[in-house]
């Protein structure tokens, strides 16, 4: 199922997180993991954050992928499933179609 990753990071963790290097070895394990089709990142609310969107396999990897953003970068997180245009008509069409 795709999945959209977005991740918050506070200020004071995160740039002691990219001066220490971590901010970038934990980011770049994450898209390895994920192989992210995107991967967005920038400024929101004054952060430092990231959104990316990945297929999840299977539930068990929310904990591959949350817990290094907890625990090396104090993130806030979230995964949300998210519809692409396609997979949004498709299901229009079979709701409106009974």
């Amino acid at each position: 199922m795709r999945m959209m990753l977005r991740f918050t990071l506070p200020v004071e963790k995160g740039n002691q997180a990219f001066k220490d290097g971590s901010l970038g070895k934990t980011l770049e394990s994450i898209m390895n993991k994920l192989k992210p089709e995107a991967a967005y990142f920038g400024p929101s609310d004054g952060m430092r954050s990231g959104m990316m969107f990945f297929d999840l396999a299977e539930a068990s990897q929310i904990v591959e992928i949350a817990e290094p953003l907890f625990s090396n970068l104090n993130a806030a997180v979230e995964i949300v499933p998210v519809m692409t245009g396609d997979d949004l008509r498709k299901g229009i069409a079979k709701t409106t179609s009974k």
